[in-house]
C-alpha cells in the first residue's frame, strides 16, 4: 500500500503527543511492506525543536503553506490512501484538497477526538469542519465506545473506527534504571489537567515531603508554586522517556476534561508508562476497565491521600508486570498497524463496491 499522511508533526515531540503517536503506528506499518510519505507543516516551534530528522522508514518531507501542497498532488491522486491527522494547521482548507486531489481512500486521523468534537460543538475547530467528515472514508479515532456511534450518526462519518495510540515495546521497556522518584508525571501543560494534577500530585508532595516527585513537560506557567520535594523537568525527548519511566516507583496519568467526559480516550502516557512495566495511579474515565484490570494492572486514585496509598502498597511491582503484558497482548504499534490496515482495506473495498 501506498500511504500519504499529513500530521501535525512526526519530527518534533515537543508541547505534543502526535509525534511519538505517529512514529510508532507509521514505523510498524512501514515494517509490513507498505511506503509511507508523511507531509508536515514547516513551523518554526517545531523546526527549533526536532528529535527525528531522518525516520529512515518512511519519506519525511516539510511544506511552507497551503500553495506548496500542490507539489505533493501527483503522490496525493496516486496513493491507496491518504490519511489526514487532527490539529493540522489550516486543516480545513488541507482536508478539502486531500478530498479534491486522492483517488484512493481517504481517513481523518483525529488523535484528539473529545477536544475535537467539543470544538466542533462550539464551531471553533480550525481543523476540521462538520462538512468535511462525510468525506472521509473512514473516521479514525483515539477515542472509542459510545463517540464511534455519534460520529456516524451526528456527523455522518460513512465509518468511525477506534484507533488508539499504541507504543513500540522496543524502545519503551525497563532499563534497569535505579528508583530516583516515588512517583513521577510526563505531559505538557494543559489548563484542564492542571487542576488534577495538583490535586493527586502537588497535594501528594506536600502531604509526603520524605518523598520525591517530578513532573516533565513543557509550557508550566511560572507561577506554579512547586513543593521543595518536586523536580522540574523543562523537555523530556521521547529517547528518554523509557530511562525516565525506569527511574519511577510511581508514575501518574491524568486526563484532560473533555477525554473524562467521553471516556474510552486512553492517553500514549499509560501505554509507554506500562510497556516500562512501571506501575500506573490514574484518575478515572469510563472505558478505562476495558484496558487496564484496576487494582491489577493499574490504580485508581481520586485524591492525594489515595495517591499516597498507591505509592505504599507492597505489589507495586506485581501490577507494573501486569500491565505491561496487557499493553503487549493488545496495545502495541504492531497492533495498531494492523488495525490501521484493516480499515483502510474495508473502506477502500466499500469504495470500489459502490464504484
Amino acid at each position: 500500500m501506498k500511504l500519504v499522511v499529513l500530521g501535525l508533526s512526526l519530527s518534533s515531540s515537543w508541547g505534543n503527543g502526535h509525534a511519538t503517536t505517529f512514529r510508532a503506528l507509521l514505523q510498524a506499518f512501514a515494517s509490513r511492506g507498505h511506503d509511507v510519505i508523511f507531509l508536515e507543516r514547516d513551523v518554526p516551534w517545531y523546526a527549533g525543536q526536532r528529535d527525528l530528522a531522518d525516520p529512515g522508514w518512511c519519506r519525511l518531507a516539510f511544506y511552507r503553506d497551503l500553495a506548496a501542497l500542490e507539489r505533493w498532488a501527483p503522490e496525493v491522486a496516486a496513493a491507496d490512501a491518504v490519511v489526514v491527522g487532527s490539529y493540522v494547521p489550516d486543516g480545513v482548507a488541507a482536508g478539502q484538497w486531500v478530498q479534491r486531489t486522492a483517488r484512493g481512500t481517504t481517513a481523518f486521523y483525529d488523535i484528539d477526538t473529545p477536544v475535537t468534537l467539543a470544538k466542533l460543538e462550539r464551531g471553533d475547530c480550525d481543523y476540521l469542519s462538520p462538512e468535511l467528515i462525510p468525506g472521509y472514508d473512514v473516521y479514525l479515532s483515539f477515542t472509542g465506545g459510545p463517540t464511534l456511534d455519534r460520529l456516524e450518526r451526528h456527523y455522518r462519518s460513512p465509518a468511525a473506527r477506534a484507533l488508539y495510540c499504541s507504543v513500540d515495546p522496543r524502545a519503551y521497556r525497563s532499563t534497569g534504571a535505579a528508583k530516583r522518584w516515588d512517583l513521577s508525571y510526563l505531559g505538557t501543560y494543559s489548563d484542564d489537567r492542571q487542576p488534577p494534577l495538583t490535586r493527586l500530585l502537588i497535594d501528594a508532595a506536600r502531604a509526603a515531603p520524605a518523598k520525591r516527585f517530578v513532573v516533565a513537560g513543557p509550557q508550566y506557567p511560572a507561577g506554579i508554586d512547586w513543593p521543595a520535594n518536586v523536580q522540574r523537568i523543562e523537555h523530556l525527548p521521547p529517547a528518554e522517556h523509557a530511562a525516565f519511566y525506569s527511574a519511577s516507583r510511581w508514575t501518574l496519568n491524568v486526563t484532560r476534561a473533555d477525554m473524562i467526559a467521553r471516556g474510552w480516550s486512553p492517553s500514549v502516557r499509560l501505554f509507554e508508562a506500562a510497556a516500562c512495566a512501571t506501575p500506573i495511579v490514574s484518575d478515572w474515565w469510563e472505558g478505562l476497565d476495558q484496558l487496564f484490570a484496576p487494582d491489577r494492572e493499574i490504580v485508581l486514585a481520586a485524591t492525594a491521600a489515595g495517591v499516597l496509598a498507591a505509592l505504599d502498597r507492597a505489589d507495586a511491582t506485581a501490577i507494573g508486570e501486569a500491565g505491561r503484558a496487557r499493553v503487549l497482548a493488545a496495545h502495541t504499534a504492531d497492533h495498531r498497524a494492523a488495525e490501521l490496515e484493516r480499515y483502510l482495506g474495508e473502506a477502500a473495498a466499500v469504495r470500489a463496491e459502490a464504484a
